[in-house]
């Protein structure tokens, strides 16, 4: 098959791009760079430099292609709230440019890497795909328009739809920004830095953290997997975990004692979220096979950045 993915170079788009040409797919990628990294990218991956919102040039990438993953968008929370416009331009807007070039050059099916922070505060834990969207950040907002866009377009044009509502996926060559790190990325750099964890409120608040391999399978089964039309999936570990394990595990692993400070003045969020993965498991045989334990250990041995520091411990 041949596949176009936005966002190629990001966290998600390079390994599901390398994993694609290692299963013999022929792959095209389209990334602005401004967070993506091209030298993760396999020699096989044929890289093309652009914005998600040029509609001429998604018209020639798009030829010949049998299914797109829409990876490409701005993903930091905080962010999002200073600069709600170019969340909308880039999440929302590059997404309809993208379907409107797919109905243009007859392309017939794509798949969306959406996010759980759609839903938002929800009472009923672990979260169904049925509950009603809470966003809580113009970015959560950004993805749920996308989410309307890709289905009602896919509908009118007989395009089919997969929207993968992806939790926190973490792993190897996350990006992390000076400001508004996430959160396992963050601990370990600061821990085998011997540096300052700063945890916001109390650290209960909980997420599903799902490691990058996990999500890579369930996008690549999504692409080859029938009877998905239309569907909305959850794709995450089934577990969640506290800000304040992650550090403890953190610290375990990496042997480490930084010092730890809560800072009771920034919002955390909401308090818990954790994805009901079964319509994942039922419609795609997906079943997460990476412990948190063994992903942060693989974080912490495959991060390059985390090298030639303290060695994680090998249980």
């Amino acid at each position: 098959m041949r596949f176009l993915i936005t966002g190629v170079a990001g966290f998600l788009g390079a390994p599901l791009a390398n994993s694609l040409v290692s299963d013999g797919h022929s792959v095209v990628g389209l990334d602005d760079l401004s967070t993506g990294d091209p030298d993760r990218l396999s020699p096989d991956v044929h890289l093309v430099r652009g914005d998600i919102n040029d509609r001429p040039k998604l018209w020639t990438l798009l030829q010949g292609v049998d299914c797109v993953y829409h990876l490409a968008a701005r993903v930091i929370v905080p962010e999002s709230v200073l600069y709600p416009r170019e969340y909308n331009l880039v999440n929302v807007g590059g997404t309809v440019t993208l379907m409107e070039a797919m109905r243009d050059v007859g392309v017939k099916r794509v798949i969306f890497s959406s996010s759980g922070s759609i839903y938002g505060n929800q009472k009923n834990q672990p979260m169904r795909e049925t509950l009603r969207p809470h966003p809580q950040s113009p970015y959560a907002v950004s993805k749920l328009a996308a989410e309307y866009y890709i289905h009602t377009i896919g509908e009118l044009w007989k395009i089919e739809t997969v929207i993968l509502r992806v939790f926190n996926a973490y792993g190897p060559e996350q990006h992390l920004p000076p400001a508004h790190a996430p959160v396992i990325p963050y601990c370990i750099k600061q821990a085998l830095d011997n540096g300052t964890i700063v945890v916001h409120g109390e650290g209960k608040q909980t997420r599903d953290y799902v490691f990058v391999d996990d999500v890579v399978n369930a996008m690549m089964n999504a692409a080859t997997t029938s009877g998905l039309n239309r569907l909305i999936i959850n794709v995450g570990s089934g577990k969640e975990t506290s800000v304040n394990d992650i550090v403890k595990t953190v610290m375990d692993i990496s042997d480490t004692k930084p010092e730890i400070v809560h800072n009771q003045h920034h919002d955390t969020g909401p308090s818990r979220m954790c994805a009901d993965i079964s319509l994942a498991e039922k419609k795609m045989g997906y079943k997460p096979s990476v412990t948190l334990r063994q992903g942060l250990q693989k974080t912490m041995e495959m991060d390059k950045r985390f090298q030639n520091k303290k060695k994680p411990d090998n249980r």
